[in-house]
């Protein structure tokens, strides 16, 4: 059946309202259990191991990755699987959270038996308190909903935010009680945008270039080679003893041409820009692409305390998807 552009809109809407209010009601299963389970992870020698089955399993996957990018070591074990040989990556000293809607699936009922005979901390992420998974769990994380936010009430989706939410609150709760900081998530996050964002510094984009640099005296065509040597579009100007006085862009030589008709006889002093924008060599790059973004400039000079070293384009920050 064809829907409306109105009841596709009212359908979505739908889903929302139920998913949300089925996330507000988990804080009332915020008891005693849940502060075990946490402290219990917190103090375990061993390692996290999320097992499930379905859905579920899917969602045991997302918790695990969440786990580990936060500083709770974490691996992730299928239900099924777990019965033909995956239970030797259990070790003595790990905990072990068993996600299910029912808590009674064929496959979870084998397994529950064989996970208590290891005596490891067996958590039950269940949405039955009844079932047997919730009755054999050493602590239950109740995630119990009302209603799917499919129309035939099937389809496992609020049931599986639910499990996903409670997953993340666990994984949060860690990151703080281990003091888990963004130098730390960088740390574990050194491929991504965001990890590069807490850890990738100016020099280690700006050591990428040659430094294209002037003399206040030199002449223009001493300026061109200088900025287009280096693919920067600009060079640093300075003193005779090595201190920065300003920067010519390509902006600047456009201005020039158009003000002069005779501008060989001009000096890279009369061209450039003065008090150019600067940062320092040890700086975060994405503070360099903020700054570039106030002053809605493309090119930043690169400076060791009083010294120049280079420069930096907003190129850079593209290439290492900063931007």
């Amino acid at each position: 059946m064809l829907l409306t552009d109105k009841k596709i809109i009212e359908s979505a809407n739908r889903t929302f309202t139920i998913e949300a209010e089925a996330i507000r009601k988990l804080s009332k299963y915020l008891n005693a259990d849940f502060i075990l389970t946490v402290k219990k992870i917190f103090s375990a020698k061993g390692r996290v191991v999320v097992t499930g089955i379905g859905k579920s399993a899917i969602v045991g996957q997302k918790i695990v990755a969440t786990f580990n990018s936060t500083g709770t070591p974490a691996l992730y074990m299928h239900a099924a699987d777990a019965i033909h040989g995956d239970l030797g990556m259990i070790q003595k000293d790990d905990v072990i959270i068993c996600i299910s809607k029912s808590g009674e699936s064929a496959e979870i009922k084998v397994l529950i038996p064989l996970l208590k005979h290891s005596k490891n901390f067996l958590i039950g992420m269940v949405g039955n308190e009844k079932s047997f998974l919730a009755k054999n769990a050493d602590s239950v994380l109740n995630t119990t909903v009302e209603q799917e936010a499919c129309s035939n009430n099937l389809a496992p989706t609020t049931s599986t935010t639910a499990q996903m939410t409670m997953g993340d609150a666990l994984a949060v709760c860690l990151q703080e009680m281990r003091g888990f900081s963004s130098k730390d998530f960088a740390r574990v996050h050194p491929g991504g945008a965001l990890g590069k964002k807490l850890y990738l510094k100016v020099e280690d984009l700006s050591a990428q270039h040659t430094k294209p640099v002037v003399i206040e005296s030199d002449n223009i065509s001493k300026v061109i080679v200088a900025m287009t040597g280096g693919r920067l579009g600009a060079t640093a100007v300075l003193d005779k003893k090595g201190k920065l006085k300003g920067i010519i862009t390509d902006g600047d030589l456009r201005r020039m041409i158009e003000k002069n008709a005779d501008y060989n006889k001009l000096t890279a002093a009369e061209v450039m820009s003065k008090n150019p924008k600067t940062i320092q060599l040890d700086e975060l790059a994405v503070n360099a692409l903020q700054l570039m973004r106030e002053k809605n400039i493309t090119q930043i000079i690169v400076m060791n305390k009083l010294k120049y070293q280079g420069m930096m384009h907003v190129h850079d920050l593209l290439r290492e998807g900063l931007l």
